[in-house]
Order: structure tokens, then C-alpha cells, then sequence
């Protein structure tokens, strides 16, 4: 690798990593706060939160790679642009399809790092993710174990703890359940303990004392008790996993679906052929991202103004090739035979790369009819 290409791509690979970590941290920060606000208020714990903000990092850098390349790519040649140092380069000889060497060579890092995320590490964290969720919905106990907030598991189930202690006892229970028409019924009780049995979870209170409020006549009967087993497995209506979606599946079962895959994603088999065809369309996108960045730079050469115009245009570039590939994916759902136009937007960007970059190396050519026209 030449002394130029080495310095150039170290360039982007050092901002690229700068880029990447912010918007990281931007975008994952704020899915973290949504979490937080979720887990916490169901009751989970710190590590709990924490477990699936790691499990949703891989989906977030999936969505970061692409913008961090073509920020990389965008900065560095403005840099060396108003530097002069592209300039310097050029005088020596190097074409731009000869400049675009060392950034090709970036676009094909990034997209091997997409490569892995899109086929590899984002189905499995999603699988692991939809599983915990899973999990933490059908915990009952974290969702009502909560001291000193009014919980409402259900719709007309109201529950209360006071304190909870280190050995489990529940302290000043509080439970009202107006579920029926009929009746309302209210349960209050100084020590619980929540046990479970084959049943399901048992709630066990002592020294308490239970009201039934009939709706029709008005008439309130009160009933003390020393102990009592309540079934709270009825006051949270949890569901479990109907089958795996299809993000969660690997690039291989989407590329080959079954009937049963199918069946249980309730995608068609198209769909689920475009879909994997799709992941590795973004991938190819990185390099695009990146390429696009340098070519619509290069193309301007030196200016004392700056090249904020044509900085402009290639994030208008870019939204445009995002364009291109929701065109794309559209018409390949409508028709899956056509699940080669998921690569529609890559050909367009390499076509727009390609025709900046011959653009730029004979500049005079359209100088030229530029002027024939005029004349």
C-alpha cells in the first residue's frame, strides 16, 4: 500500500471511530432512557436494565456504521481539501479514481463490519433480547414487589406494599380488585409472603381483614382473617411467545424459508427472501456512504470559498439513495421475484460515484460542451 493510501485511510479510520463512538452514545442513550423508564417501573433491577441495554447495542451501531463512514469520509476530504493537499497529491499525478483507492479500501472495512452485524451479531441479540423480554414479562414477582408505590397490574387491580424486608415478609398489604360488576372486593392485611406453588404464585396474608362491596344493594360485608391465600396469578395477563419474528431469524433461514418459517414468522416467503437479501444490501451501502462523501468533495477541487456546496449535495445524495432503496424494498414486497432491486440503491450510488469521479479526472470534457451548448 502506497505511503499515501496508508495516510488517508488512517485518517478515516481515526474519525470513523470518533463518529461512531458519538452517535453510539447519542442513539444509545436515548433508547436507554426508554428502557430505564420501562424496567424500572415494572420493578427490574439495575442489572437487568443494563442486560438489555447491552442487548440492544448491536441494533443501534447496525444503524450508526453507515452515517459514521460517510461523516469520516466527508470531513477528511474537506480537511485535505482546504489543506491543499489533494490538491498536492493531484499534481503528482493521482487521478481521483486513484484517490478513491485508499477510501474504497475504508468503504470495504466498514462493510465487513456490517457484514458481521447484519448476518451475525444482530439476530442473535435480538433473539436474546425478545427471549429476556419475554422472561421479565412473565415475572410476576418483579412487577409487584415494588414497596411504597400503587401498582395497578391489571385494569381495576390496585396493590400496595408498604416495606418489604430482607427475609421476604411483605408489611402493610393493600389489594383491590374491581374486576367484576358485581362486587368489589378489598383486601388489607400487616404481613404477606408470596410463595409459590403448583398452581402458580400464592399470595399468603396474615392478620388482615377482607371487604366485599356489593354494587347492587350497596351492602359492605367485612370478614377478619389470620391468614389468607390469595391467587395472584390472575392479576397480570402475560402472554407468551407466539414464534420467533423474522429479524431474529439467520440470513440462511430467511434465503431458504420453510412453510413452517412461515408459519411462524406469519411473513410470506418472499418477504422473508427480500428481507435477507436486504441485510446484505445495507451492508454494501457503507461503502457507498463513504464513497459518496469523497466523490461529490473531489469533484469540487480548490476553492478559497470552501466546498460547503458540494457538502450540501452529497447529503442530499445520500437522502436520495436512501430514497432509492425504500423504492427498492417496495417493489421487491410487491413482487418477490424481484429481490434483486433491494440492491437497486447500491448500483445507483456507485453509478452517481463513478460518474463524479470521471468527472472529476476530465473536467475539461464538460467544460468543453458546456461551451459548445453556450455557443
Amino acid at each position: 500500500m502506497a505511503r499515501f493510501d496508508r495516510y488517508l485511510l488512517s485518517q478515516l479510520l481515526m474519525l470513523f471511530g470518533f463518529f461512531s463512538l458519538v452517535l453510539v452514545l447519542i442513539y444509545w442513550i436515548n433508547q436507554a432512557v426508554r428502557l430505564f423508564d420501562q424496567l424500572i417501573a415494572d420493578g427490574q433491577s439495575a442489572w437487568v436494565f443494563l442486560e438489555f441495554t447491552a442487548l440492544s447495542l448491536p441494533g443501534v451501531i447496525r444503524i450508526v456504521l453507515p452515517l459514521a463512514a460517510f461523516a469520516a469520509s466527508l470531513y477528511v476530504t474537506n480537511r485535505m481539501t482546504t489543506d491543499s493537499e489533494l490538491v498536492v497529491v493531484q499534481a503528482t499525478g493521482y487521478s481521483a479514481f486513484r484517490l478513491a483507492r485508499p477510501v474504497f479500501m475504508f468503504g470495504l472495512i466498514v462493510t465487513g463490519l456490517m457484514l458481521i452485524l447484519m448476518h451475525v451479531l444482530v439476530p442473535a441479540s435480538t433473539r436474546q433480547y425478545n427471549d429476556r423480554e419475554n422472561d421479565v414479562r412473565q415475572n410476576l414477582t418483579a412487577r409487584l414487589l415494588t414497596e411504597g408505590q400503587f401498582l395497578n397490574p391489571s385494569p381495576g387491580v390496585t396493590f400496595y406494599i408498604r416495606d418489604i424486608t430482607t427475609e421476604g415478609e411483605l408489611l402493610d398489604i393493600f389489594l383491590s380488585d374491581s374486576r367484576s360488576d358485581a362486587e368489589t372486593l378489598t383486601y388489607t392485611a400487616s404481613q404477606a409472603y408470596l410463595i409459590r406453588t403448583d398452581n402458580g404464585p400464592q399470595l399468603v396474608m396474615v392478620d388482615g381483614m377482607a371487604q366485599a362491596l356489593s354494587a347492587r344493594t350497596g351492602r359492605l360485608i367485612t370478614t377478619r382473617f389470620e391468614d389468607f391465600a390469595y391467587d395472584i396469578g390472575s392479576l397480570i395477563t402475560t402472554s407468551a411467545r407466539s414464534g420467533r419474528s423474522s429479524r431474529e431469524l439467520s440470513t440462511w433461514d430467511l434465503l431458504n424459508p420453510t412453510p413452517a418459517l412461515v408459519a411462524e414468522t406469519g411473513k410470506t416467503a418472499g418477504a422473508l427472501v427480500v428481507e435477507g437479501h436486504d441485510r446484505t444490501g445495507q451492508a454494501i451501502l457503507a461503502t457507498a456512504a463513504a464513497m459518496l462523501g469523497f466523490s461529490t468533495l473531489v469533484l469540487a477541487g480548490f476553492s478559497r470559498f470552501g466546498v460547503w456546496r458540494q457538502m450540501v449535495a452529497a447529503i442530499f445524495l445520500v437522502i436520495f439513495v436512501k430514497g432509492m432503496e425504500t423504492t427498492g424494498a417496495n417493489m421487491a414486497r410487491t413482487d418477490p421475484s424481484l429481490w434483486f432491486m433491494t440492491y437497486l440503491p447500491s448500483v445507483v450510488a456507485f453509478g452517481i460515484i463513478w460518474f463524479q469521479l470521471f468527472w472529476a479526472t476530465k473536467p475539461a470534457l464538460f467544460r468543453r460542451r458546456r461551451q459548445g451548448v453556450a455557443a
